[in-house]
Order: C-alpha cells, then structure tokens, then sequence
C-alpha cells in the first residue's frame, strides 16, 4: 500500500510537472489567455487533472512564473554583483522588460493581480518587485537614481513597457532603446569629469 502511494504521488507529480512545461510552451507561443483545454492536450493529461492542480488559470500563470522567480533572482544578483548600481538598474529594466513580454496578455494579468491582494499571483509579482527595489535602492545610495519614486511604481512602469515591446513587435535592440527612453527619468544625470 505504501509503494502505491508513492507511486501515486510520484505520477502526481510527474503529471504537474508536465502541465506546467505544456503551460510555458504554450504561454509563450499563444499567450497567457490560451486555451487551457490545449494546455492539458499537450501535457497528456485530462481537464480534471489539470483543474485540480490548478483550479484557475491564475493559479496556473502562478505556478509557471514561480518556476521563473529563481532565475529572475540570480540575475538582479549578478547584475548587483557585477555592475555598477546605475548600471545593474538599467540593465535589470532591460532584462525584465524582455522577459514579462514572451507571454502576450501578462501585463494585463499582473495589473488584475497587483489589484487583488489575495490573487495567487502576488508571491511571484513581489519577488519582482523587491528584486526591482534592491537594485533601485543601490542606486539611490550610490547617487545615480532619483528619490522620487518606489520599486513598485518603477515594476509597473516596467509592466506597461513589456505590453508595449510585445505589441509592437520589438526585437532586442528596439526593446532595450524603448525601455532606455522611457526610464531616463529614473537617473541622475552623469556628472561630467573635469578636464
């Protein structure tokens, strides 16, 4: 009976394990209001499976932007780690910009989410949030950003710029110059040597 279990819990697992890869591919390529019909299709598992895993789509995004979350943290790190504090927020804005803009429709589900305290996606959003406050802080300290705003207006703005880079189609460099020119206002000007 105990080997059962087990093995139970084992295909459990295996079977969320595939759902959530069939969620990121299928995010990824249809947006994050596909079908989660399709999403079950494609993990080989049945809608009930699939529902009570996860009981709303939210709970689904969630899960897949969980899996994300740790990767998200290294990188604001090694950005900390490896750049200087004006740099490690610009490059962090850019970075984050390009990866909220992979799952069409996400800027909408985070706005919904951020205006529900109790929405199942909040955990991921915050750790984004305190990643973009960090680096923010840093570069308050170091001199190089304004007083003026929070982390959490400055991931909103981020958000927003995300749904902009998807709809019009940007590739890399165009995102990047799009985020450049929308976050200017973040930064003190550089001051300029003397000669």
């Amino acid at each position: 009976m105990a080997t059962q279990q087990r093995l139970m819990r084992a295909d459990a697992r295996r079977n969320r394990d595939a759902i959530l890869a069939a969620a990121r591919e299928i995010f990824e390529t249809e947006g994050v209001l596909a079908s989660l019909d399709a999403i079950a299709l494609r993990a080989g598992v049945g809608n009930a499976t699939l529902y009570r895993n996860f009981p709303t789509r939210e709970d689904l995004l969630a899960a897949v932007m969980e899996a994300s979350i740790d990767s998200a943290r290294a990188q604001a790190q090694a950005l900390g780690r490896e750049r200087s504090p004006r740099d490690a927020l610009a490059e962090w804005l850019v970075w984050l910009t390009w990866r909220l803009r992979i799952w069409h429709d996400l800027p909408q589900c985070i706005a919904t989410a951020r205006g529900s305290s109790d929405a199942s996606m909040n955990p991921a959003i915050s750790s984004l949030v305190d990643q973009t406050n960090n680096l923010l802080g840093r570069a308050r300290e170091a001199g190089a950003a304004i007083d003026a705003v929070n982390g959490s207006e400055v991931f909103e703005l981020v958000t927003a710029l995300s749904w902009a880079v998807d709809r019009f189609g940007d590739d890399e460099p165009a995102a990047r110059r799009r985020v450049e020119i929308a976050t200017a206002g973040l930064f003190k000007p550089l001051s300029k040597s003397r000669s």
